[in-house]
């Protein structure tokens, strides 16, 4: 049976680059891949045939026989230009697994894993009140987390020895498998992919290389931070392993609510009732600011429920960048109770007088309700 051209088993063109070569087979293997299809043994065949073309267009010189010769530049010579075709299906189909997913351990085969390594991030939280995050603070925290052990200088070996390369991996940190069609690779279980095996442990941190200590730092928490403002303190996270550096510390903010203030980004909003005289004759009002001091807000005669007073300059700092938010003051007019007898007197009398004119809002609803009752009875 004639073989399929390899361009059109993978679906492209001659004049395919390497990247769009690797995408066809990338789609054409994972599609007939045996594992996908147990038991069919065309698939199986389509599978091999897939990775045979891939062998060829992705060698520069395969290439150029193949495009020369066709499928006769490859019989009866072990893969070279004008010879049979060497099928090696790891090579071609770890090509893919590499850069798809890497190798297990983020680097390609052969290298070292033994060396220094960086420590892990860590993650602290800490609440501020509205007061700190206005005016900032010195903050002392304390972090539980593993330091280098200084006996054996972060190595795990006792004083006067050092790691050794392990010997069921050779230093690499990971072995290989074959399983079916795969190369599987995976961590050394002799050294858990460290690399070393120490064969002489400290006696401080018994071969770990870092023990558990409580560590007090000094954070500087910065005028204007929010919920969610991030500070990283370098070099405080976990320590490294076989000498490397420690990771860093990421404190993470949030802001405690306050009992007369609202935060919206840079400016406050604070809900204020005032008596219906004052509301109603005006005057003038004191008010507490997040700077712990006092402002005075004037109060206009008429001034109803829900209005609002604008505080240039009284709110949040900009973080970093800055400039200065602005107070809001929201008035509500408190209606009086536990009235005595002379002040409920005194409320009819100066109803009674009002003649309609000293509550015209409520008036004109309620003039309007009428006639839409009217309207009804008409109907």
């Amino acid at each position: 049976m004639a073989k399929v051209c390899y361009y059109e088993m993978l679906g492209i063109s001659r004049e395919a680059d390497d990247g769009e070569i690797k995408k066809a087979f990338r789609a054409k293997a994972m599609d007939c891949h045996p594992d996908r299809h147990p038991g069919d043994a065309e698939a199986e065949r389509k599978f091999k045939e897939v990775n045979e073309a891939y062998e060829i267009l992705k060698d520069p010189q395969k290439r150029a026989a193949y495009n020369q010769f066709g499928h006769a530049a490859f019989e009866n010579s072990g893969g070279r230009p004008g010879g049979g075709f060497d099928f090696n299906f790891n090579g071609s189909f770890s090509d893919i697994f590499e850069d798809l997913f890497g190798s297990a351990f983020g680097q390609r085969g052969g290298q070292r894993r033994g060396g220094p390594q960086r420590g892990a991030d860590l993650r602290f939280d800490y609440a501020v009140t509205l007061e700190e995050a206005f005016a900032g603070k010195q903050a002392e925290i304390s972090v539980n987390t593993s330091v280098a052990c200084e006996p054996c200088a972060g190595t795990g070996a006792a004083p006067g020895s050092k790691p050794v390369d392990c010997p069921t991996c050779r230093g690499l940190g990971k072995v290989r498998a074959q399983q079916g069609f795969f190369t599987v690779e995976r961590a050394c279980p002799t050294c858990h992919g460290a690399g070393q095996t120490v064969s002489d442990p400290c006696a401080s941190c018994h071969g770990a290389g870092h023990v558990n200590r409580d560590k007090t730092l000094s954070v500087a928490i910065p005028a204007g931070v929010e919920d969610g403002t991030r500070i990283r303190l370098s070099g405080e996270g976990e320590a490294g392993t076989r000498g490397g550096p420690a990771g860093d510390l990421y404190i993470f903010l949030s802001v405690k609510p306050h009992r007369i203030f609202e935060r919206e980004g840079m400016d406050l909003h604070m809900s204020v009732p005032i008596p219906m005289t004052t509301a109603a004759l005006g005057g003038s009002i004191e008010v507490p600011t997040i700077d712990g001091k006092k402002a005075k807000v004037t109060i206009p005669d008429g001034t109803q429920t829900g209005r609002q007073f604008r505080l240039r300059g009284k709110g949040m700092p900009r973080l970093q960048r800055g400039g200065v938010g602005d107070l809001f003051v929201h008035v509500g007019v408190e209606t009086p109770v536990n009235l005595t007898k002379e002040q409920e007197r005194l409320l009819r009398e100066f109803e009674a007088a009002g003649g309609g004119k000293s509550s015209p809002e409520s008036e004109g609803f309620f003039a309007r309700a009428k006639e839409f009752w009217g309207d009804l009875i008409k109907d």
